[in-house]
């Protein structure tokens, strides 16, 4: 619920302010890949009554576009490859996922590089993650919503990892890249996504891309117990509540009142909400799933 309430507010700004959308598929961290997960995506998009433009472009499908973007990286000795150490090897391995808010990062000192960077990205003796070279400065983000924040990723994370030695990008620079080649100009995504805004900042100045994208990072939804809404809570998929006969315009119903459109908790289509939302009534804070949004989607 909380993906697709991220997904109406994208889709609904875009609609509002004559964007196109994008619908991109981020398979690359494999080992969670499910059978069947694209057809079921767009399946849910559509019933919900969302469309989109463009894509889907599926990632796995073409991997010169990021082996590219590497080897522009290291001809500026801006990436290197990074033996682990066992210890290590958990942090790196979730590399190819986006972060996952409270996950904890392991932070990769400058004063581990290699003494000599090598010019080019190239396979080496024993499989390896590469790393991008962090500089030690602040990275200020303008959020549309947020608001503006500085970060500094040398102290939260390092040098971090781009490219996993299962030879794949990792999430941080395959979402820049694609970024850039479907000319994405606004990012609409959760507000535990912010901090990686700062990482993909740097890949994006490395690379030299003319332009980064304006971001909307909103606030999450969560569960009763105050973390994000995820398995832990039940079976909050949309697709569990369509298929127990839930009508679509109740979950956008739901997701209209978490998203500050006025007036009573109603039924409504997607079209609906796109001419009620407003982003300035956005809440700025986290909203909760409760047992009675539950009984509301599932009443007779």
């Amino acid at each position: 619920m909380g993906n697709a309430r991220t997904f109406l507010i994208n889709w609904a700004l875009a609609r509002q302010n004559g964007w196109k959308i994008v619908l991109r598929i981020e398979d690359l961290d494999t080992p969670r890949v499910k059978a069947g997960a694209v057809a079921g995506i767009e399946r849910t998009l559509r019933a919900m009554g969302i469309d989109w433009d463009d894509g889907p472009l599926v990632q796995s499908h073409d991997l010169e576009p990021y082996r590219a973007a590497m080897q522009t990286l290291a001809a500026r000795g801006l990436t290197y490859p990074s033996p682990e150490t066992r210890g290590e090897l958990v942090h790196a391995s979730e590399a190819a996922s986006a972060p996952q808010e409270g996950a904890r990062e392991s932070v990769f000192p400058a004063s581990r590089r290699p003494r000599e960077i090598p010019p080019r990205f190239e396979p080496q003796a024993e499989p390896c993650n590469w790393r991008l070279v962090v500089p030690p400065r602040d990275v200020v983000i303008a959020d549309r919503v947020a608001g503006e924040r500085a970060f500094r990723p040398c102290e939260i994370v390092g040098d971090f990892v781009i490219w996993t030695k299962r030879d794949l990008p990792a999430y941080q620079l395959a979402v820049v890249v694609d970024d850039a080649r479907q000319g994405v100009t606004d990012i609409v995504r959760g507000d535990d996504l912010f901090e990686s805004a700062a990482r993909q900042r740097l890949i994006i100045e490395g690379l030299d891309l003319a332009h980064a994208p304006d971001y909307y990072h909103v606030p999450l939804v969560r569960g009763e117990d105050g973390k994000r809404l995820a398995k832990r809570h039940g079976d909050t998929r949309v697709d569990t509540y369509l298929n127990a006969g839930v009508p679509p315009e109740r979950l956008i119903g739901l997701l209209a009142a978490w998203s500050g459109v006025p007036g009573e908790r109603r039924e409504m289509s997607a079209a609906e909400f796109r001419a009620a939302f407003d982003l300035a009534a956005l809440p700025r804070y986290d909203v909760t799933f409760r047992s009675g949004d539950d009984a509301w989607l599932r009443q007779a």
